[in-house]
């Protein structure tokens, strides 16, 4: 039997396990959810030079003391501190970095009570770390159906046990208040631990499995966010996004969080666009508003309020200064002048290519070409065969004629 190689994607660590039985852990950025850049990496700052950051399953990870006078490092296995017992986890960041993440947490390292860094692990400690972990599939699966057993309104969701195997958590979702003080009892007598209920939500929920989004890329939600805010449709409405749920929800049900990022860029824009409660008064008539693009600052005004055709553009200074002129009873001078035929928007690649019809085009085009070339060709061919022919015809007329005169004077003489 050789080595066996595994790889824990909830916890951002290889395991190893040799021929006689022996576990080794190793720390791999991967897949580590809710992932640092240590952009500060190589310098040291002594007032932090003790503080470590420390990573535990999926994306829940705490600032720690280093007590113990070891030498650590990211990527080292180490024993921590915890409520009741102790906890195992993985250092993922050390260094002045970890100060921008006390202040995103809004923690005061002077006045904050840190837990403690116990030791580096040794391989007992790891050994029953694994040993806890592989009881945690297991557990959930047996949990969901005790809950469902009490009729109880909730999913379990994940649980991760602690590294001592002494105490779980159970990760929860509940649409509502859930009395679950018997399922605790019996939580507690079906697996021998304490037990700790944590309820969470459909994006907290999205950020521990993790996954890919439309895009392309990890969800953000197990990428770097930790601060949810509530997103409503009316951030869709401003960019002008189709209110089709399935294209604007996400893997979590809820509304996509991408929804918000570009939100206040659209509302700012839009506040720069004036308000049109009435056509625009011209001197060669009318004009009715037909669409507006508000990243552009630009509108299209159509005189027949019933087609698209013919559209003038205008921007919102340009339409203001109307606004303006019709409010004093004047009429603006007409725009035809300034009709703007729109241009489809070709697909442009990075490397500024034509767009991805490009091929078809050229095939037809040079189909096009062949078939009038060939037309052309046949044009031709038939002017020759015809020329031939009448060339014949007369070469044969001319020797007829000849051939008769000869008879004829033979015959005189």
């Amino acid at each position: 039997m050789g080595t066996i190689k595994e790889y824990d994607c909830q916890r951002g660590c290889e395991k190893e396990i040799n021929e006689s039985g022996e576990i080794n852990c190793t720390y791999k950025r991967g897949c580590c959810k809710l992932g640092v850049f240590n952009w500060l990496e190589g310098i040291t700052q002594d007032d932090l030079k003790d503080l470590f950051e420390v990573r535990f399953k999926n994306t829940r990870k705490l600032i720690f003391r280093n007590t113990s006078e070891q030498n650590l490092k990211i990527g080292d296995i180490v024993v921590v501190e915890a409520q009741n017992g102790y906890d195992v986890g993985i250092i993922t960041l050390a260094g002045p970095i970890i100060a921008n993440q006390l202040k995103r947490d809004r923690i005061d390292p002077t006045t904050y009570e840190f837990r403690k860094i116990y030791r580096k692990a040794r391989p007992a400690d790891i050994m029953k770390w694994q040993e806890a972990i592989a009881r945690e599939h297991r557990t959930m699966i047996r949990s969901r159906q005790m809950a469902a057993a009490l009729q109880l309104n909730m999913k379990i969701g994940d649980v991760e046990f602690q590294g001592d195997g002494s105490k779980a958590i159970f990760y929860y979702i509940a649409d509502e208040r859930v009395d679950f003080r018997q399922l605790i009892k019996d939580f507690a007598e079906e697996f021998r631990i304490r037990i700790e209920m944590k309820q969470i939500g459909a994006r907290q929920e999205a950020g521990l499995i993790g996954g890919l989004g439309v895009c392309g890329q990890a969800l953000c939600c197990s990428r770097y966010m930790n601060n949810f805010q509530s997103i409503t449709t009316q951030a869709a409405r401003c960019q002008d996004l189709s209110l089709n749920p399935q294209k604007l929800a996400g893997q979590c049900g809820k509304l996509k969080c991408c929804i918000n990022y570009e939100a206040s860029v659209y509302v700012d824009a839009q506040a720069k666009m004036p308000k049109i409660t009435e056509p625009l008064q011209f001197e060669d008539g009318e004009a009715f508003l037909m669409k507006t693009d508000i990243l552009k600052g630009m509108m299209w005004f159509s005189y027949d309020p019933k087609s698209m055709a013919n559209m003038v553009a205008l921007g919102n200074k340009e339409v203001k200064e109307i606004i303006a002129l019709n409010k004093k009873g004047i009429k603006a001078p007409s725009q035809m002048h300034n009709n703007l035929v729109e241009k489809n928007t070709e697909f442009m690649s990075a490397a500024g290519e034509e767009s991805i019809s490009r091929f078809d085009n050229d095939n037809k085009k040079k189909k096009k070409g062949r078939n009038e070339r060939s037309e052309r060709n046949e044009r031709n061919e038939r002017k020759e065969k015809g020329g031939n022919r009448r060339h014949r015809a007369n070469r044969d007329g001319g020797n007829r004629e000849k051939r008769e005169k000869n008879h004829n004077g033979g015959n005189e003489a």
